[in-house]
This record gives C-alpha cells, structure tokens and sequence, in this order.
C-alpha cells in the first residue's frame, strides 16, 4: 500500500491507522498465539461503527485484502492477513445490560471479561468460554462453548440479533425478525458474513457456582475415562465438567508434591446450590481414588478468569479438534499414549461437553451442525519457547491423525488447525454447507470476507 492509499485512509477514519513504520505497529500486529507472524500493510483500529463501514468501503473500493480482528484468539492467525488490511475491533469494548429483560449488548470488539464482570453485577451470565481474554465476536460467530452449555445452551443459542457490517458497506440487524437468513448463518458460520459490531444476549441467573478439580495419576486415564463417558452424559445439568489430561502447573490448589507430575483431570462447574457441590462432586471416588480433589464456591468470573495467568497472551499454540459422540476403548488407547508424551508442560487435550440444552435445540436451527455431539474435542500443543513450536505441532498433528478415525468427522470451527484441507470447512458444516453457501453469495458474492475458514460463494 502506498503512502497516497494509507493518507486517504487515514482521512476516511477516526480511529488510528497503523503501518509499519510507526512505533506501535510491532505490539499492534500480535495476537494470542505467538507462533503467528504476519505483518499486515495496515492495523485500522476502529472506534465505533462508523470507522468499520467506512474501512470496508476503502478497503473493497482499493481492492485490498481485508481480515477482522475482534480478541485476537484465532490460533491460526486468521485475524491478520500478510500485506493487507486488518480491521482492529479492539477499541470498540463495552457491555450495557439490562437486567429487567435480562439481556447484554456487547460491543464487537469486547472479551468474554467484559461481558461476564457487566453481566455478574446483576447475577446473571451466558455460556461463553472458559477464558476471561477470549473475543467475545470469534467465540460466539464459531457458535460458542462453554461451563455453562450443559445449563443453557450454546453461545449462539442466546444469542437475540447482531449489528452487522456487510461487505458493501451497509450496517444491517440480523435477527429471528430481520434479515433471518443472515442471522442463521452468523450462529456457527464464522467470521464470513460481515463485521459484528455489537451481539445482543440472552443472559441467565448465575452469581457464585461450585467449582471443582479433580486430578487422577496419569496410568487411571483409561478407569477414568470409561467412568467419564458414563457418568457425565447421564448427569444433571447444572454439572458441567470438562476433561484434560496435563501437567500439574506449580502453585494453588494443587499440593508441592503433584507440581509438575503428568496427570488426568476434570474441571467441573455446578450451577446448583453452591453449598451442595462437595455432595454432588463426590462420586468422583467411582472412577478411583484422585490424587487430588478440590471444591469451592467461586463467583462465575473467577471461574472464567481461572486459567488466564496460566496460559497468558504471546506463547506459542497449536491445536486441532473434532466432535465425539462417545468415547471409544480405541480412542481411550489413544488418549492415554499421547497423555504419555505430552510434549511441554502447557500442552493439553481437552474433551468440552456440548450435550443437554445445547442437544435440545433442532439440528437445522442454526448453521453449527454437531447438535448429537456430545464432546468437543481439542488437542493443544503450547509452549513459550518458539523452538519447540515443531514438537507442539507435531504432537498437536500426530495425535490427532490417530484420534480423528474415532471422531464424528467434523470440528468446532473454532478449533481447525492451521494448514488443515479445504474439506475440513465442510466436514465441520455438513449439510448445512450449501445453505450456508447460499447466504455468503446473498451477502458477501465477490468473498470479501474470505480470511477465515472460509465458505466460498458458488459460482
């Protein structure tokens, strides 16, 4: 981009154009994931609605490429694009709730942070992540999991109607009552459609839940997962607990004597009354005796801020996922090999459950098509030091071409890998695909908004 092209941009917004040559150009082009390094011609951090209208325009009329960055958390860097323009949400953060009706505007540009700090001052919440730092735009347009999906659904499933800046410049609503087709398509479809500039949610009461770890030694992960795979379907819904196998980090809860030990654990959330969570998390001893068992009454933003220092911004990521609807002995074998070799002590694999309400709503309802899934699945190879970013994605790769044979054949859209085939997309929208395709070509025909896993108009 000249600088004639970067000046008229500049003129055309009100908030910051960043180019390589400025001083912030190095801290604005980084993301989450640390293994990411793309240097985009331009970083325009947008201020409100207006600038993201405006930058669309520029961008399309120069016939530049174009990606969208709301938290920054993609792992394969699809919020950056090498040599063309990033629309930085980043700016535009804040959450107005009403609790009469029990709903919360978020700005496009917010973290799950803001919305559950906003939302907890009034006793409520929605399901959304497991970590306060996440983008509230990618999570909920990828559909949207978390500690409270068994309760209430996924993040799309209360989701009311989103502000939306098309690829020709227009800023429309999409609701159940307004551009319908639309809203369909932004509930599981990704960042293809548009630019969220503002998500309206259903929210629900939660204040203070019950939380619990329990770590077993690492040669169970067999007993312990074959007592999982029973008992978490079968559970109550307001028990929520996702699987890991891990390393023991070093600090509380977990006593001296575990730190740094390769184990196998459930995080668990209870959205019952807190008091009654040692109660209910009892029957943890039907899989063996755990090394470790903690439980405790938290406030639901300490439970969704729990793992921030852990795995902060700038290490370097990996990962890959599928949808289960059961876990298999066969993919038991797997687990517990890979377990084995974990290959740094960040590096995890997470089984997320996705069943009860978010089960409940109808298969064509929105675009995420994995309503008889019962687990998400994600496989992570992390660590700081950028020379063991081959033996994360190594492990990341290797695990999952031995694991996905016992899977349901797609994946949260959210958890496709860098370098994954095209027919990944598919896989993970099934028969939803072509309608899917449908809308992008109503919406966005020339595929302006194609830095994401992408679905392309058809011809």
């Amino acid at each position: 981009m000249d600088d004639t092209t970067l000046e008229a941009m500049r003129t055309a917004l009100r908030g910051p154009v960043i180019d390589p040559r400025d001083p912030e150009y190095a801290q604005a082009r980084t993301l989450y994931n640390a293994m990411i390094d793309k240097r985009p011609a331009a970083i325009v951090r947008c201020r409100d609605a207006a600038d993201v209208m405006a930058a669309v325009d520029f961008i399309r009329d120069n016939g530049l490429e174009l990606a969208v960055r709301g938290g920054g958390h993609s792992g394969p860097g699809l919020c950056l694009v090498e040599d063309g323009v990033t629309i930085d949400l980043s700016p535009m953060r804040g959450v107005r709730v009403d609790p009469a009706a029990r709903t919360a505007r978020v700005a496009g540009g917010s973290q799950l942070g803001d919305l559950d700090h906003a939302a907890h001052g009034f006793g409520l919440a929605t399901p959304a992540g497991i970590m306060s730092t996440t983008g509230v735009g990618g999570l909920t347009l990828g559909g949207g999991h978390g500690y409270l999906t068994r309760k209430y659904g996924l993040t799309v499933d209360n989701l009311l109607s989103a502000d939306v800046v098309l690829a020709d410049g227009r800023s429309v609503t999409a609701s159940e009552d307004e551009h319908e087709d639309l809203f369909w398509a932004l509930r599981g479809g990704g960042g293809n459609f548009g630019v969220v500039t503002s998500f309206e949610f259903r929210l629900h009461p939660v204040d203070t839940v019950g939380m619990g770890i329990t770590v077993w030694p690492l040669d169970m992960i067999g007993e312990v997962l074959r007592w999982y795979r029973e008992f978490l379907p079968q559970a109550p819904e307001d028990v929520y607990g996702f699987f890991a196998s891990m390393t023991v980090p070093p600090g509380p809860p977990f006593p001296e004597e575990l730190h740094g030990q390769k184990v196998c654990g459930v995080v668990w959330c209870f959205t019952g009354d807190p008091a009654e969570v040692e109660e209910t998390l009892s029957v943890v001893d039907e899989a063996g005796p755990p090394a470790f068992h903690f439980t405790s009454p938290m406030p639901y933003p300490g439970l969704q801020s729990l793992f921030d220092e852990l795995i902060p911004k700038g290490l370097q990521w990996y990962w890959r996922g599928d949808f289960f609807d059961g876990i298999t002995d066969e993919a038991i074998d797997v687990h517990a090999r890979y377990a084995e070799s974990l290959p740094t002590p960040l590096s995890t694999m997470h089984l997320y459950p996705v069943d009860a309400a978010a089960a409940r709503v109808g298969p064509d309802d929105t675009a995420w098509a994995y309503r008889d899934a019962v687990w998400s699945g994600v496989i992570a190879g992390i660590d700081p030091d950028p020379a063991n970013a081959w033996a994360v994605t190594q492990w990341s790769t290797d695990y999952w071409d031995e694991l996905h044979p016992h899977s349901m054949g797609g994946a949260y859209v959210n958890f496709i890998g860098a370098g994954e085939s095209r027919e990944r997309v598919r896989s993970t929208y099934r028969g939803h695909y072509d309608r899917l395709a449908a809308v992008k070509k109503a919406y966005d025909p020339d595929n302006l908004f194609h830095a994401n896993q992408n679905i392309e108009p058809p011809a």
